[in-house]
């Protein structure tokens, strides 16, 4: 089963308002914001996205906004972040008739240990009764997916297109490319590291730097495909200081500032998810600037 996913997807923020609604008319000027960076797909309700928050009917709602707002142009991918395979199904039949290219499904990840039989059954009994593509979202909070499960995965259950490798460790994504069956995407999630990913072979990145800064990593994708390996390398540079000093325990809010930062209001996080501080924003807001010199749609 093949998948149009590749390239450059940013994991979309999710705007709120002051009261923890939705902001859609910003969530979808945020989307065409992305596509005027070039970028090359979308996921909603990421971790990016504040999917943990998100009800069933809201995911539905993002959805269908972002795929009305692509037009086509585009894959978009549903995320979904449950501990049950009850409610991720319900999840994922919530967007099955809207178009999504594929779901991102993570591990279970609250208190209990799930085994990895079990977590096999999980995804096998999503893809068999949804029939929606899956990318495996080996997200670092959960860190399940050793290399060697998650190829299991990917070779005997079919409906498992690809995996996001984000769980901290560039030697994963290496094996992952190195014994993955060829027709699966391997997505990086590495955010400081995506130079070296995009060198070695991924099928692209979905992730959050490329919603905090979408024009740059477009620009580090296409200088790594065309051998531009200099400017590539410049890039890389200027995204690990960056992403050095974006505070993770609040990421998707600091992402939210830095795209205000480029003109693309996109609200609050959730309560209670903090906005960055002062003293955050004055570390982010350099840093972001000098990258943005790479943004070729500036």
């Amino acid at each position: 089963m093949k998948t149009k996913l590749k390239g450059v997807i940013p994991a979309l923020p999710t705007p709120f308002n002051a009261d923890g609604e939705i902001d859609e008319a910003a969530f979808r000027a945020e989307v065409r914001f992305m596509l005027s960076k070039r970028v090359h797909g979308v996921c909603v309700g990421g971790s990016t996205g504040e999917g943990h928050t998100l009800e069933k009917d809201e995911l539905r709602r993002l959805t269908a906004a972002a795929i009305e707002e692509v037009q086509g142009r585009v894959p978009v991918v549903a995320g979904i972040i449950s501990n049950s395979t009850r409610d991720v199904i319900a999840r994922a039949r919530a967007v099955a008739d809207l178009g999504v290219e594929a779901l991102q499904i993570t591990p279970t990840y609250y208190v209990f240990q799930t085994s990895e039989a079990a977590l096999f059954d999980h995804y096998k009994e999503i893809w068999e009764t949804v029939g929606i593509p899956i990318v495996l979202y080996n997200v670092v909070r959960t860190n399940m997916l050793t290399s060697q499960f998650a190829l299991r995965i990917l070779n005997e259950i079919p409906g498992v297109v690809g995996i996001k490798q984000s769980a901290g460790d560039i030697l994963r994504v290496a094996e992952l490319v190195r014994r993955a069956p060829k027709d699966k995407v391997i997505l990086a999630a590495i955010d400081a590291l995506l130079y070296p990913c995009f060198v070695i072979g991924v099928s692209g990145t979905l992730a959050a730097s490329p919603a905090a800064v979408p024009g740059p990593i477009v620009a580090l994708w296409d200088a790594v495909q065309a051998g531009d390996h200099a400017t590539a390398l410049q890039i890389q540079n200027l995204l690990l200081d960056l992403w050095t000093v974006m505070p993770h325990p609040n990421q998707p809010a600091c992402v939210k500032y830095a795209l205000e930062q480029q003109g693309c209001p996109a609200g609050l996080p959730r309560r209670p998810m903090p906005y960055p501080t002062a003293a955050e924003q004055a570390v982010i807001a350099p840093a972001l600037q000098t990258l943005l010199a790479y943004d070729p749609t500036r």
